[in-house]
């Protein structure tokens, strides 16, 4: 078994990477190749944490595991991330595990591939206003991702801890300029407006929202966590990952209350992929897309981790000779 820690996750997997690896996980979907098992999402009672397990399968690749993991408010205090999660993968034919997978850098590159895909397809061609609510651990992904899909002129970010806003904004001087505002400023002026948060009510009004905009709802992902008005999906044009999470788990689980309904949406993104659901229908549709992370992403993007890996060590011939290929990853005879 190979074991990829968190370090070596770093180098081994692009933002480009993962869009292509989300692209062919949506794809694959569409076809009914991957599957997608049911979620469970806990909380850790009596407090706020989160802990999950997303998981799925793609047998015609010989894909097959599961993430564990979750949120733990406490870490940053620690010095760690909130996020924390690893990837097993497992072989198909015997259900012997071949990679454990450190995942806290590979979700948030496979998280903010899954939005910058829903900004290629959907977003305006047009879109020249970038704007982020929400400016945690994800946030550098989410931007870094949505510059390789789309040219944007201004970029603007906002958080409830305004420090934490300027730190992002710092983060990118002498590349982009980027704006520190309020909420309501940023859905205000965006073509493209982000929401990453972990709330649970609306942080986003239906009044704030121009015609045009596409919206990336990526904070919802358990049951009650909320970050739009649900009046925004009622009157929008609106996609999801996949339906059964996005109604128990993503913004589509508040908006059911007021009329949402499985037959009213477009359908999923993995479908317009593969041209089965259709794209925005006009300049001034407002479109959302909801995304509460599927298992298949993340068995994707580990997956891809252990080719890169592989690669590596075949190029420098080192598995053989057993040098030292500069990553740390390390294999496991499971047999001993």
């Amino acid at each position: 078994m190979i074991v990829i820690d968190e370090n070596a996750a770093r180098r081994l997997v692009s933002p480009a990477d993962a869009i292509d690896a989300m692209d062919m996980a949506f794809r694959e979907v569409s076809r009914g190749q991957a599957r997608n098992f049911p979620v469970v999402r806990e909380r850790l009672l009596p407090g706020p944490d989160v802990y999950g397990i997303k998981a799925g399968g793609d047998l015609a690749i010989g894909l097959l595991g599961l993430k564990i993991g979750g949120y733990w408010t406490g870490n940053r205090a620690r010095g760690l991330t909130n996020h924390q999660s690893t990837t097993v993968l497992t072989d198909p034919e015997t259900g012997c595990p071949t990679a454990l997978v450190s995942s806290n850098h590979l979700t948030g590159l496979r998280t903010a591939a899954a939005c910058a895909i829903g900004i290629r397809e959907l977003a305006r061609p047009d879109a020249r206003v970038l704007a982020l609510i929400g400016t945690g651990g994800q946030a550098v992904h989410h931007l870094e991702a949505a510059l390789l899909v789309r040219r944007f002129d201004r970029i603007l970010v906002a958080n409830r801890d305004r420090a934490r806003a300027e730190e992002l904004a710092a983060s990118f001087a002498g590349r982009l300029p980027v704006e520190v505002v309020d909420a309501e400023t940023a859905a205000r002026n965006a073509d493209v407006l982000i929401t990453l948060t972990t709330a649970r009510e609306p942080v986003v009004q239906a009044g704030w929202v121009r015609p045009g905009t596409h919206i990336c709802a990526m904070g919802a992902d358990t049951a009650g966590k909320q970050e739009l008005d649900p009046a925004i999906l009622l009157g929008a044009a609106v996609w999801v990952d996949d339906w059964a999470q996005a109604s128990a788990l993503g913004e589509c689980q508040h908006a059911l209350a007021h009329g949402l309904t499985r037959e009213s949406i477009r359908g999923t993104l993995c479908d317009v992929l593969e041209g089965k659901a259709p794209r925005r229908a006009s300049a001034d549709e407002i479109t959302v897309f909801d995304s509460t992370g599927m298992g298949i992403q993340d068995l994707a993007i580990a997956a891809w981790a252990v080719r890169a890996a592989n690669a590596a060590a075949d190029t420098a011939a080192d598995t053989a000779a057993g040098t030292d290929t500069g990553l740390p990853i390390h294999r496991i005879d499971l047999a001993r």
